[in-house]
């Protein structure tokens, strides 16, 4: 048994021996192989366990690693190994789930680096950066300058997603921490700024990699690929659509390795494309939805993609919309408001406006918070539809702030008055005015178009207390204007005598208005009109009554009227051609003139009329048996002008 035991260890050792070279050497498929000896000695093995399952990872035979792990007797040893199996198998959830119900309390450096990674990739950005810091406070190696970019990678993240934390500054002395400081900056809409760090960081990134002899220059393109497409997507956004497709392009032509940089490349080609270049458009789309892409990409990205797919369907009119933007809000529930948006202008092409219609007001019933903005498209689709009596009502559910913008109350009254119902666009001038005297606060804008308005239209209509409560908040604002004071003056001597009196007092006096100077200054003024009856005054008070060629002694001479000249045999008695207005060719009487050059074919015997021809020929078999009639001269009926056209010519010939 001694002896057994002995050879068991001596066993043992020898293949840990192997086992340590073949892992130093990077021979991983020899060190598996060594470890399955130690373990078939003795499977309670903790140290060949964990060997043969790096091995495996290292190998990247994950699925195969994770089952060696679940099926081995020390499972809970072997939890950073489960976990970052079930983290690369793109299953995040489990591997959170694994390290959570470890119930190791604190955890080692390993799994907390490992489930900051996790959270990271869940998108639990708050927690993922809370634990990032702890991570880097805590540790001193060759892997902190990795352990900052990665924090700062998830600070870009918490930015883009506004975050209320006061983020670090951090030291942007690699590419890689310029690049995200970059992102952060696009991510808040500053992309001037991102733009000018992104060149430096591409600068950066060259230099960088240029300096490692075993970098080919295919390498270093494909790591300047991501800092490109951001670049390209950062002069997208300020409307540089031309320079981003051209990198765009350049990069796809590339053909980069990681593929959810090809999907964001390809999905913002499309965007620049709109409705052109569609053929293009739908191979880009596809390249951006393949399934290796599906978990490299964060939620946002995968949004946008499935959008841009649906929109693009609209635009192509191929495949179901209906079907693409039902598995959309499926999938994505936060997508309601896109996809029936998207749906409402399918109809809307169709020219189906009522269904158009409909899936806007079933979004408002469900989503009553966000229906403010939609409910203008909805308005929209009303008055296109010929229903205004909707539109109105849409409009009157608005809340006040909106209600009684000056937009909304100019539509409002013009569709009431549309509507023959000037009770109710006097009602709506009278709620605008009452609210904005009572919200002073709240009113933004000059509104001064808007008193007037309302002002004009009361006094029309009668309502000379109404038109002034809109006069005095005209005149408050524009004191100095007397045209406003006037028709305020006006509008209180309909109902108030002694506010007009009192108001007529602050009137200028009426010589103030015009001085003689300015009464010369007009006459003296050659403007065109006065000028020629300046002339005809002179010319005219120059003659004497009596003086030759003046217009009292000389009359001028009323041009006679001339008769209309008739036709020279013209009968006022015969009836009219009722054929005088058609064209020549187009009357009963006319013959056209046979072309001399085609000559009449002839059947039958010489000197045979042609008319006749049909009846002897015989290679018409269709007329034996049949009664031929002789062909008869018809009689013209001639209108009255070809009559007396006759006529005129027999007299002519009388004459002679």
């Amino acid at each position: 048994m001694a002896s057994r035991e002995a050879q068991k260890e001596l066993n043992i050792r020898q293949y840990y021996t192997e086992l340590n070279k073949f892992g130093q050497a990077g021979e991983y498929d020899k060190a598996v192989k060594a470890s399955n000896k130690i373990l078939s000695i003795a499977p309670e093995e903790l140290k060949a366990a964990q060997c043969k399952a790096v091995s495996l990872i290292q190998l990247s035979k994950f699925d195969e690693a994770l089952k060696f792990v679940e099926k081995c007797p020390n499972v809970q040893e072997l939890v950073f190994e489960k976990a970052y199996c079930e983290y690369r198998l793109n299953t995040p959830e489990k591997a959170l789930k694994t390290i959570e119900n470890s119930k190791i309390n604190p955890l080692p450096p390993n799994l907390k680096e490992l489930k900051a990674q996790v959270l990271y990739r869940l998108e639990h950005y708050d927690d993922s950066y809370n634990l990032y810091r702890d991570i880097v406070k805590n540790s001193t190696d060759d892997y902190e300058e990795e352990r900052t970019t990665n924090l700062s990678a998830v600070a870009a993240n918490l930015a883009i997603q506004g975050t209320d934390k006061k983020l670090p500054d951090f030291r942007e002395n690699t590419y890689e921490l310029v690049y995200n400081s970059a992102v952060a900056l696009s991510g808040t809409g500053k992309y001037t700024e991102a733009e000018k760090k992104l060149v430096i960081s591409e600068k950066m990134c060259r230099e960088f990699l240029e300096e490692d002899e075993t970098m080919t220059e295919a390498d270093i393109e494909n790591e300047l690929a991501i800092i490109r497409v951001q670049l390209a997507y950062c002069l997208q956004m300020q409307g540089k659509g031309k320079e981003a497709a051209i990198i765009y392009a350049e990069t796809l032509k590339n053909k980069p390795n990681d593929p959810a940089l090809v999907a964001v490349a390809s999905n913002n080609s499309v965007v620049i494309n709109k409705d052109q270049n569609v053929f293009d458009s739908k191979k880009k789309i596809r390249a951006a939805m393949v399934d290796a892409v599906e978990h490299k990409l964060n939620n946002r990205q995968k949004k946008s993609i499935a959008v841009n797919n649906c929109i693009l369907a609209l635009y192509t009119n191929q495949g179901d919309l209906a079907q693409l933007v039902n598995k959309l809000v499926l999938k994505y529930p936060d997508l309601e408001y896109q996809a029936s948006l998207i749906q409402t202008c399918q109809y809307m092409k169709d020219k189906k406006y009522k269904e158009a219609s409909e899936v806007l007001e079933k979004f408002v019933a469900k989503n009553p918070k966000l229906s403010s903005d939609i409910n203008f498209a909805l308005i929209q689709l009303h008055l296109m539809s010929g229903n205004k009596s909707k539109a109105i009502d849409v409009l009157q559910s608005l809340d006040n702030d909106r209600k009684f913008s000056p937009g909304v109350v100019s539509a409002l009254v013009s569709l009431y008055l549309g509507s023959n119902d000037k009770q109710a666009a006097s009602e709506v001038l009278k709620n605008a005015v009452d609210w904005y005297k009572n919200n002073k606060n709240k009113t933004a804008g000059d509104l001064s178009d808007m008193w007037r308005q309302a002002a004009d239209f009361h006094l029309r209509g009668g309502e000379a207390e109404t038109a002034a409560k809109s006069l005095e908040e005209l005149f408050r604002s524009n004191p100095s204007d007397m045209k406003i004071l006037a028709q305020l003056v006006i509008a209180y001597a309909q109902f108030d005598p002694k506010k007009a009196q009192e108001a007529s007092k602050k009137l200028p006096a009426l010589e103030t208005l015009t001085t003689q100077a300015e009464i010369d200054e007009l006459e003296a003024t050659n403007w065109m009109m006065i000028a020629k009856a300046v002339k005809k005054k002179t010319a005219k008070s120059d003659q004497s009554p009596g003086t030759p060629g003046s217009d009292l002694t000389q009359k001028k001479n009323k041009k006679k009227k001339r008769k209309n000249k008739l036709p020279k045999y013209f009968d006022a008695n015969a009836k009219p051609d009722p054929e005088r207005w058609l064209p020549k060719q187009e009357r009963t009487g006319y013959r056209k003139k046979k072309d001399r050059r085609v000559k009449e074919v002839m059947k039958g015997s010489q000197g045979m009329a042609s008319g006749q021809a049909d009846q002897f020929d015989m290679t018409k078999a269709q007329n034996l048996g049949q009664n031929v009639k002789t062909p008869t001269n018809r009689e013209e009926v001639l209108g009255p002008r070809q009559q007396q056209r006759k006529h005129q010519q027999k007299k002519k010939k009388g004459k002679h």
